[in-house]
Parts: structure tokens; C-alpha cells; sequence
């Protein structure tokens, strides 16, 4: 029996990891704008936050500056990036499980709808998700509270206590705490367990073992709740 009937997955660093296709779309982006970075590492940062937001953060591109990067990394991500990607190993399997448990799975993700549920299609997983929520293309609905906002009123939702959000970076986290519902912190993505800890998570897993034991038996393999 899972001890929620609702669970929130983010999708890159958490069902998938995607640095090869993100990291390579920003480097694309960049060097149409003049900017040469060689170390794909240093791009990790781009993995899971809204792009809007690292463009401007990282870079300190203006509105102007960070609309053209985003749209010359789409360029190159509808190409080849979206499908330069892996699911990490035991997620379909934990996706089974839950959806035969009757638990309600959702994607919940800054990344676009439309290339989200894409990805999923490749990877062959969309099918056991009830609703995949991303942002617009306009870059409307990126921020994280927003779209867990978004999922709780179209699911109708009357007990909050019902639902968990799963992620790898602070977002994640902070949009679950702002909206009300149990978070889940997992360090196998692309967020440190420093930075994931700073935002108070319900609870923080290392693998995704461990996540399938607190999601279907309420049982903590290495951590105590957070």
C-alpha cells in the first residue's frame, strides 16, 4: 500500500538524466551569442531550473538576450537534445509498481509540456502518468509552485496530505512547501544534498531503491525524515 495516492515526479534529474542533451543545447545557445564554454560540466547548473532563469542568472543576459538563448537552444534540442537522454535504472519498474498500487502518478516539470511529453514517448513511461504538467512555451507557468498549484486544482485535490512531490533540485522542494504538500529530495540528480537540505525536504533519498521503499511501504532505507 503507498503511503501517498498522488505522487508529483519532476523529470529531468529525477525520472531521467538529461545532462548530455541540456548542457549541449546551452553550449549551442552560447556560442550563437558570442560565448564560448568548452566544459559542459559548468552547465550542469542549467539541469532542472527554469531557463529563463539560469540564462539570467549565470550569464546576466537582459529579457532580449535571454529570449534568443532559449531559442537557440530549442533549436538544437528538438533536434537531437531531448533524445540525448537516459532513464535511470529502476524507474519504469517504480512506475509499475505505484500505477498497479493505484497511486495517481504526474510529471511535474519546468521543461515545456510539449517536449515533456516527448521525452516520455520516447522512453515508452507517458502511458503511466495521469497528467504531464510543464510550462509554456512562452515561458509562462516555469515556476514550480505554479505548476504544482496547477496539478492539485485539476486533480480536484481535497487532501493535500495525500500528495508528495519528488525532485532533485530546491525548486522542487520550496514549490512543495509553498503549495502544502510533502516533498521528496533525491541526491541522484543534479542538486547536492547541501542545497536540497537547505529547503527543509520531508524526506531525502540517495537512489531510487530507496525511493521505492518510502513510496510503497513507508519504509526509510539509510535517512531518517527530514
Amino acid at each position: 500500500m503507498s503511503t501517498y495516492k498522488i505522487v508529483l515526479f519532476d523529470l529531468d534529474g529525477t525520472l531521467s538524466d538529461p545532462k548530455v542533451g541540456i548542457t549541449k543545447s546551452v553550449q549551442y545557445a552560447l556560442n550563437k551569442l558570442g560565448i564560448n564554454e568548452p566544459n559542459l560540466n559548468r552547465l550542469d547548473c542549467f539541469i532542472g531550473p527554469p531557463l529563463q532563469e539560469t540564462f539570467s542568472s549565470k550569464y546576466g543576459f537582459n529579457e532580449h538576450q535571454t529570449k534568443l538563448a532559449i531559442e537557440f537552444y530549442r533549436e538544437r534540442f528538438k533536434e537531437k537534445g531531448m533524445y540525448e537522454n537516459t532513464l535511470y535504472p529502476q524507474i519504469p519498474s517504480l512506475l509499475s509498481e505505484l500505477k498497479n498500487n493505484g497511486v495517481i502518478l504526474v510529471v511535474a516539470t519546468s521543461k515545456p509540456t510539449v517536449f515533456s511529453n516527448q521525452i516520455l514517448d520516447y522512453f515508452t513511461i507517458r502511458d503511466y502518468f495521469k497528467l504531464v504538467v510543464g510550462s509554456n512555451l512562452d515561458g509562462t507557468r516555469s515556476a514550480k509552485t505554479e505548476i504544482i498549484e496547477y496539478i492539485v486544482q485539476q486533480l480536484n485535490v481535497s487532501s493535500y496530505s495525500d500528495v508528495v512531490m519528488i525532485g532533485d533540485r530546491m525548486h522542487d522542494i520550496i514549490g512543495a512547501k509553498n503549495v502544502g504538500v510533502d516533498s521528496i529530495g533525491v541526491t541522484y540528480g543534479y542538486g547536492s544534498e547541501d542545497e536540497l537540505k537547505k529547503c527543509t525536504p520531508t524526506y531525502i533519498v540517495h537512489h531510487v531503491e530507496e525511493l521505492r521503499k518510502l513510496l510503497v511501504s513507508g519504509v526509510m532505507v539509510s535517512n531518517e525524515k527530514q
